[in-house]
């Protein structure tokens, strides 16, 4: 088999925060097909880049963290070595709060790998700052905070399974303020001017899930005027986006307490955009936390 070009070869780093998921990302990508390297010495990356060139590999990812101390005065090298050869590698960055890396650290009972002798969340704070650059970088960040393995499965299988990029692979969250607004979403969307269904007494038990609370939501006379622009807005985004070599958007889409209107919204915008093409998969953060 002929040797791919360099354009015919997609190179993801996985990084980002000890106790986040590197490796159930890693994993994910693994199953997907991917050629996947754990732990790789930054330097060494454009060294397997050829050897995956030599045996046709098509998808290659691989593994960095703070283990590879010298892993930020080489990188910016070694990018610049791989787009000379022909490729613009890819972050995928995995992140979630200090107190849930924390917490998953203590019940691991592992020590964190900038802690030395100070506290854990010394360490955490460290590897922060350090990565900051890479996650300001990064085309994908997943914050894992709200989530199982399963949930971070399923995220990393949405954006990276199939063999074509030339599609905005886009994830819709829907979120209550009063929890936060998510730190992964690229576009923050609020649908707090429709009225509430809260105040329905037979909808309140109910979610946007339901049929009942999602006509009432969608039957509002904004919702359908909102939902043609927000559609509107993800083509021209998306067109955008392509243009500058993003290939994901998470767009968070918020009400008062993530159960309602969010919801609904979240579910029928991402109807919509995979009428047209859009692959688009719907996520709800806040269901069942109410």
């Amino acid at each position: 088999m002929a040797a791919p070009s360099g354009d015919d070869i997609r190179v993801v780093i996985v990084t980002g925060m000890s106790g986040a998921g590197r490796r159930t990302a890693a994993h994910a990508l693994e199953d997907l097909g991917w050629y996947v390297v754990d732990n790789l010495p930054p330097v060494m990356l454009p060294k397997l880049y050829e050897l995956a060139r030599a045996e046709g590999i098509t998808r290659l990812a691989t593994v960095l963290d703070v283990r590879g101390r010298t892993l930020f005065e080489e990188l910016p090298g070694v990018f610049a070595r791989l787009e000379s050869a022909g490729t613009v590698p890819e972050i995928l960055f995995i992140e979630a709060s200090d107190e849930v890396i924390v917490q998953r650290q203590e019940s691991s009972r592992r020590p964190h790998p900038l802690q030395g002798d100070g506290r854990l969340l010394d360490g955490v704070r460290r590897e922060r700052e350090l990565l900051a650059t890479l996650r300001a970088g990064a085309d994908l960040v997943i914050d894992t905070s709200a989530m199982n393995v399963h949930q971070l499965t399923s995220r990393v299988v949405h954006a990276y399974e199939g063999e074509g990029t030339d599609k905005l692979r886009v994830t819709l969250m829907s979120f209550g303020f009063k929890n936060g607004i998510p730190v992964d979403a690229d576009m923050v969307i609020d649908v707090r001017f429709l009225p509430n269904p809260h105040w329905v007494p037979e909808l309140r038990p109910q979610t946007g899930l339901s049929q009942p609370v999602a006509d009432y939501v969608l039957r509002q006379p904004a919702a359908g005027p909102f939902l043609q622009q927000l559609q509107a807005l993800m083509m021209t985004v998306a067109r955008g986006y392509l243009n500058e070599g993003k290939r994901f958007a998470t767009v968070g889409i918020g009400c008062t307490g993530g159960k309602h209107r969010s919801t609904a919204m979240a579910e029928e915008l991402g109807r919509r955009l995979r009428e047209v093409g859009m692959p688009t998969k719907v996520l709800h953060r806040d269901l069942g936390r109410e």
